[in-house]
């Protein structure tokens, strides 16, 4: 379901560095995870939140612009979908391609079945970049999203997108996704969103160099135009 803003501009923001990111923790459930306490450190959390979940799944836009924004989505999710089919290309027009902002994306989990569905397709988009095609397939998947665990994932689904967008070495991109070579990646972006609070796709974290902001639900472009203008 859509969410309400969780935190709409400066005024309300919650979450910002004060010697630590305790203030963010606060929203995050209690864990006996070891992990957990790298989220403790400004600076791994950070480092976690900033970087490409892999080498070639880097962020859509000039790698200085002064705003990051962060999704944490599903594949399934079909108000991750929903933003990105009604949403995302605005965003990219005015804010990315602009050099305001560029933009990441890093997986959340949320509608794995017994067939781990989604945590399939998310193994797949890094498949896709490592042959340059990461953005493109992140679109196809999204594309062709039809809900949660309704059987439109399956390795040959995410084998046919991957011819759809022309990724160049089917053969080499196939035996990736055989060998489910980059779940463990998939992992732990969803440990990491976890561990700091997140738990509904698709969230957003802004961060501007001093403060990260973050909203929740498959908000309106106003919405992200409101907290870019606020923390520019």
């Amino acid at each position: 379901m859509r969410k309400k803003i969780v935190i709409a501009s400066v005024s309300l923001m919650a979450i910002m560095f004060v010697g630590t990111i305790a203030g963010f923790l606060n929203f995050a459930p209690k864990s006996n995870n070891n992990n957990n306490q790298d989220t403790l450190n400004p600076e791994t959390f950070l480092n976690k939140l900033l970087s490409p979940s892999t080498v070639n799944a880097s962020a859509l836009g000039n790698e200085r612009a002064n705003i990051t924004i962060v999704e944490f989505a599903d594949y399934q999710c079909p108000f991750c979908a929903q933003f990105n089919k009604e949403t995302k290309d605005s965003i990219v027009e005015n804010f990315i391609d602009t050099g305001k902002a560029k933009f990441l994306y890093k997986d959340l989990i949320v509608n794995d079945g017994s067939d781990k569905a989604s945590t399939l397709a998310a193994a797949a988009s890094y498949c896709a970049a490592e042959q340059g095609m990461y953005w493109e397939y992140h679109d196809e998947l999204f594309k062709n999203s039809n809900g949660e665990n309704t059987g439109w994932v399956t390795t040959d689904s995410l084998k046919q997108f991957a011819n759809n967008v022309r990724v160049p070495d089917l053969m080499k991109f196939s035996d990736c996704v055989d060998t489910g070579k980059y779940k463990e990646i998939v992992s732990e972006n969803d440990s990491f969103a976890r561990n700091i609070g997140l738990q509904s796709t698709p969230s957003f974290i802004f961060y501007n160099g001093t403060t990260p902001v973050a909203i929740q639900g498959a908000q309106p472009y106003e919405a992200f135009e409101q907290i870019i203008t606020a923390i520019s």
